[in-house]
């Protein structure tokens, strides 16, 4: 062998070497202790998830079949399900469980509309995005407090600005859309539609805004009108997105209670009594923590049941698409 062919020679390695080097490293086993530093990370988390969440849903399952109260401390004497039958025969249950559910019918459709249609609007906007997000976000981060008494200076008859937007289109201003029995749940509605509307908001523009506008392009180039693209293109592909949105918002409207409290107080007379309302007068006002119970386990399986018919019909769909 020549000097020259040396180092070429010395260049080429065995099979076995070159096979070797190709494959890519292994990767490490898991240390002794990483897993225990998971743990850790997670371990606040846990401690509150059980202490806040786990364990309240289990006792209000166990007090409900028990006549226990505010004024001592252990469950009291066993009552079998005597307060599912006394929630299901009362009359107030029932109301309140009505008015609930018009509260999910008076909300749910606009804050899913609305939250789409201004979301593609802003989606088209080239520049000052970040201020139209603010702008419908920003009453979302506000307590439901301070929200309150803004809407109820808006509803206030007489001096408020809904009576004043009344005067200025020659109408005479009445005692208040908060005291009316037939207006008072809407007043609500619009209230809540107001400051939820930016949480939809952001959840439907962060979906738009992963569909690539490549999509739209091409539709324009195949004459497609805006209206075609919006049915073709953003629709089937934010499905999930709705889902979501429209899960999660039928629940929250299930547990509306703040801005009930805090406007009207479940009046005018129990109008706008609702489920959790009703739940806090037994548990609070009444003493009677088992027959809240009762009533809370009702609402919770109610709202685990709309959660899993929505999964079902999902699912069918997705199956029918397949």
């Amino acid at each position: 062998m020549t000097t020259a062919q040396a180092p070429a020679a010395a260049l080429i390695k065995p099979r076995s070497a070159r096979t070797a080097s190709a494959q890519p490293r292994s990767i490490s086993p898991l240390r002794r202790g990483d897993g225990r530093s998971g743990w850790l990370f997670l371990a606040p988390f846990g401690v509150f998830y059980l202490v806040f969440l786990i364990g309240p849903t289990i006792y209000m399952i166990v007090a409900s079949f028990f006549n226990t109260s505010m004024v001592h401390t252990d469950l009291g004497s066993f009552a079998g399900f005597a307060n599912y039958a006394e929630m299901l025969t009362r009359p107030d249950f029932w109301s309140a469980m009505w008015h609930t559910l018009q509260f999910t019918i008076y909300t749910t459709p606009p804050l899913v509309i609305f939250a789409f249609v201004f979301a593609v609007l802003t989606n088209r906007v080239r520049h000052g995005q970040w201020f139209f997000r603010l702008a419908f976000f920003l009453p979302f981060i506000l307590p439901s407090a301070t929200i309150s008494l803004i809407w109820v200076f808006v509803f206030t008859p007489a001096t408020g600005l809904w009576a004043y937007m009344q005067q200025l289109l020659g109408m005479t201003p009445g005692n208040g859309i908060l005291a009316n029995p037939n207006t008072a749940m809407i007043g609500i509605a619009i209230a809540t539609v107001w400051w939820t509307l930016g949480f939809n908001f952001v959840l439907y523009l962060a979906g738009l805004q992963d569909i690539p506008r490549e999509l739209y392009e091409a539709a324009a180039v195949d004459g497609a009108s805006n209206w075609s693209q919006i049915r073709f293109i953003t629709l089937p592909l934010l499905s999930r997105t709705t889902t979501l949105v429209i899960l999660l918002q039928i629940i929250a409207s299930l547990k509306i209670f703040d801005q009930v409290y805090l406007m009207t107080s479940g009046g005018p007379g129990i109008s706008t009594q609702v489920a959790l309302g009703l739940v806090t007068g037994t548990a609070f006002t009444d003493n009677r923590v088992g027959a809240a119970s009762a009533a809370s386990v009702l609402l919770f399986i109610v709202i685990v049941a709309v959660a899993v018919i929505r999964q079902l019909f999902d699912r069918s769909a997705a199956r029918r698409e397949a």
